[in-house]
Formats: C-alpha cells, structure tokens, sequence
C-alpha cells in the first residue's frame, strides 16, 4: 500500500450494476471449522514460499524485479492447474515494464464479472509478506478453494493480481483504463484486500455507504451492500468491524472513479491503535496496527493468523456468495 494523495470520487457512476445479496445467508456460506483452518494453513504455505522468493531474489519482490516475476510465476502455476484461464498484462512503470496477472473462472456469465484483486508487488525495502503478501495469498487460496469446490459459478470471478501498487497504483489503473466503457459496464464489483494479517490488527471494512460521514464520500452503487456482506463476516469471527474511508491508497481507486461498486478489508497500517480499538479487538493501543510496515521486519513473522483467518473466512464468504447470486440493478 503506497502513501497517495485521496483520489476524486465524483465520476460519473456508469454502467455497473449494483449486488444486492441476501446477508442473512453469509454465516451458512462459510466453509467449516476444519475447510477454514486447513484453507489458512495453505494460505500461510503461500506466505511462506513469497518469503522464500523474496529472500532468493535480494530480499524484496518489488515491481519489475526478478523477485517479482518469481511472485508471478508461482501464483499462475497454481491457478493454471486448478484450471482458471489466466493472462499476464504488461504495462510501462517507470522506465520499465510491469505486469498485472488476472484469472478467471471458465465458466459464469461473462456479462456479469465480480472480482477480488490485491497487489502481489513489495516494496523495494523489504519482502512484503503482509503489505500485501497476505492479501494475494488468501484470494489465491479463495480462488483454489472454490475450484476445488467443482461448482459452476452464475457470475464469472475474476481475481487479480495487480504490479506496480507501490509505485502509485499503475497497474490496477493500466488494467481499468484499457478496458473498454463496455468492458467496464461488466464488471459488476471489485473488491479489494490489501493488508490482511496486521500483527497489531484492527478490522475494517471500507466505507462504502458514507455512514461514518468521514473523507471522500460513499462509493459507487452497490458499495454499500459489499460492505455489509464483509461486515456480516467479520461479526460472525468475532471482529465487528469498523468504516475506513475511500482515500485511494489502494487498488479500489481506478475502479470507483469509474463507478464500479467496490470494497473489502484492511488491518491497517502505520496508524496508531486506539484505547477503544484495543478493548473491542485486542491488541497494544498507541502502537501502530503494522509496526513493519514498508520495511524489511515485514516477514511472515510479521503476520497475525488470527486476522487473517478472520479475513480469509470474509473473502471465502464472498467469493461463494458473488459467484452464485445474480446482480440486481
């Protein structure tokens, strides 16, 4: 997650339409007390293996590097053989060529596309393991999870991979602005999930109804329903969770400036905890909910397995649930 400037929300909310799911449902959509534990233990795998790339290639997977084109390779080999269709999209990032990987489930209707998306890069002074290790590890196992599953989704998921966060978001933008305005009319949700396992963790959700009254505003139509759905979530692990606000630190910015509904969750960052937080979550209040962060201690010893199980139940939760309901305008 790289320090940005708040990004304009007053796009014209186009052609996308809203999800409207049925909430009562989400408890029943999750997987079993021993699906979830082995399904986090297989996401701690995947940390694991990041940190042993990021060791063999100088300590980082930043963009552009040998570190990160190792990311890349590992996560497609997965999803290639749980038989996602997947495509490498490369882009121009600072004088060097970046690379987005996206997947998608073979079948679903392709007029009606929900997508879950975390950046896979690092910073350049360290291996990323929860900024945004975390985040790319557990859609991946989402994503291998319900493959396994053997269902055939209504809606086609599409997970994403995105290059270049760090250095301002250039490859979740490059993938939204060589979309056509049809394209982007299919894509009925984006969720994102950057920084999920926060050792000192808090658990949000983004705003995506403006009930916090906080920043930039609500997000596009049909945000707000995400929210609940990853809200109902997180309640149901025992982490009620609380607003952060669209300030387009992340990869859901490009996606709501062109009124693509969007959401997910976040641990937070270098901010510090709270007295109030603490009591509600646990934790060190007036210690930051990711002390590593942007830095080489960002291991996966970095990483809480509580938060992100937690997480990693929510996004299971939600792949279910979007693959299988239909959108209502």
């Amino acid at each position: 997650m790289p320090n940005r400037p708040t990004l304009a929300t007053a796009a014209a909310l186009a052609a996308a339409t809203a999800l409207v799911l049925p909430t009562a449902a989400v408890a029943e959509s999750s997987t079993g007390t021993e699906g979830l534990r082995a399904g986090t233990l297989a996401v701690q795998d995947h940390l694991q293996e990041l940190q042993n790339i990021a060791e063999s290639h100088g300590g980082n997977r930043a963009s552009g590097t040998p570190g990160y084109q190792a990311s890349l390779d590992y996560i497609k080999g997965q999803l290639d053989q749980a038989g996602f269709t997947t495509t490498v999209q490369e882009f121009p990032s600072l004088g060097g060529t970046g690379k987005n990987l996206v997947a998608e489930t073979p079948g679903g209707d392709a007029n009606q596309v929900v997508m879950f998306g975390a950046h896979l890069d690092s910073v350049g002074d360290g291996p990323g393991i929860n900024d945004n290790g975390t985040g790319s590890a557990a859609i991946l196992q989402a994503a291998l999870d319900y493959a396994a599953g053997g269902e055939t989704p209504t809606n086609k998921v599409r997970f994403a991979f995105w290059g270049a966060e760090e250095e301002g978001l250039v490859g979740s933008t490059h993938y939204v602005e060589s979309l056509t305005e049809a394209e982007r009319g299919k894509i009925a949700a984006y969720l994102n999930f950057d920084m999920v396992g926060s050792p000192n963790a808090g658990y949000f959700t983004y705003d995506g109804d403006d009930s916090d009254g906080v920043g930039a505003g609500p997000g596009p139509e049909g945000s707000a329903q995400i929210e609940q759905l990853l809200n109902d979530s997180l309640s149901a692990a025992g982490a009620p969770a609380e607003g952060t606000d669209f300030d387009g630190r992340s990869d859901y910015g490009p996606f709501i400036e062109v009124g693509i509904p969007a959401g997910g969750t976040f641990t937070g960052a270098e901010q510090s905890k709270t007295p109030e937080q603490a009591e509600k979550w646990g934790g060190q209040a007036g210690e930051a909910f990711d002390p590593c962060y942007h830095q080489s201690c960002d291991t996966l010893d970095n990483v809480d397995t509580q938060a992100l199980e937690r997480n990693f139940a929510a996004i299971t939760n939600a792949v279910k649930a979007y693959a299988a309901q239909f959108p209502q305008p």
